[in-house]
C-alpha cells in the first residue's frame, strides 16, 4: 500500500461516518439518543418524522457505527454506540453555533415570542435561591439527570404543581438548547404564578462539555 493509498482509505472512511452526520434528522436523532435509548417508534414520534424514515435514517447511523440495537421483544432499540458519539455531537453544535449566528438568533427569536428568553447556565445556580426540574420523560430522568433536579414530565406538570417549592425560581431544562419542553414549562408556571426560567444545558451536554 502507497502513502497516498492508505490517505485515501483513511480519508474515505472518516468522510464516511461524517456523511451520517450530514443530515438534519439525524441529528435531532443523535441528539435525541443522548438522552437515552430509543425505540424506533419512539425516535419517529419525538422527531416528527415517519416510523419508515425514522427506521431508514436509524440504519445509516448504526452502518456507520454511530448507534447500537437491541431486541425488547417485538420492538427494536437503538442506543448510541459510545461516548465519543455523543462528544462529537456536542462539537458540531459548538463549531456550528461559532460560525453561523443564525442560530443563536432562530434560538433568540422563538423564546422572545413566547416570553421564555431568559435563562441560566449551570454555573450560576444557587441551591437556596434555585430549583432544578427536569421536564423530560421519566426515562430519560432515570438514564442521566443533573444533580438535585426534580423529575415532572411536561405533560403532568400541571397536575403536579403543588410539588414545586413557591419561594424558589424553578429552572426547567430538557435535552439541551434547541429542546422546547423547557420553554413549555417555564410558559405554564409563570401562568401559575412561579418565578420560573430555562436552563440552557442538559445531562448530556454537561457530561460533554464542547
Amino acid at each position: 500500500m502507497t502513502s497516498r493509498e492508505m490517505k485515501n482509505e483513511v480519508y474515505n472512511t472518516i468522510a464516511g461516518i461524517a456523511k451520517a452526520f450530514s443530515n438534519p434528522n439525524r441529528l435531532e436523532i443523535v441528539d435525541l439518543l443522548s438522552n437515552g435509548e430509543k425505540s424506533v417508534e419512539e425516535v419517529a414520534a419525538q422527531t416528527a418524522i415517519s416510523f419508515a424514515n425514522a427506521s431508514q435514517h436509524l440504519q445509516v447511523l448504526k452502518k456507520a457505527r454511530l448507534v447500537r440495537l437491541r431486541k425488547d421483544g417485538n420492538k427494536v432499540i437503538y442506543s448510541l454506540a459510545n461516548r465519543k458519539v455523543a462528544e462529537a455531537w456536542t462539537a458540531i453544535k459548538s463549531l456550528a453555533e461559532t460560525v453561523e449566528p443564525t442560530i443563536g438568533l432562530t434560538l433568540q427569536q422563538y423564546r422572545r415570542a413566547r416570553q421564555t428568553d431568559q435563562s441560566v447556565c449551570l454555573t450560576e445556580l444557587d441551591p437556596s435561591r434555585y430549583q432544578l426540574l427536569d421536564v423530560r420523560p421519566a426515562g430519560e430522568y432515570h438514564y442521566a439527570h443533573l444533580p438535585g433536579a426534580l423529575s415532572i414530565p411536561v405533560n403532568e406538570l400541571e397536575l403536579r404543581l403543588a410539588e414545586l417549592p413557591k419561594e424558589k425560581t424553578i429552572v426547567a431544562y430538557c435535552r439541551g438548547a434547541y429542546c422546547t419542553m423547557a420553554d413549555a414549562a417555564v410558559q405554564l408556571l409563570r401562568s401559575r404564578g412561579f418565578n420560573a426560567v430555562r436552563l440552557e444545558e442538559s445531562p448530556a451536554d454537561a457530561s460533554n462539555p464542547a
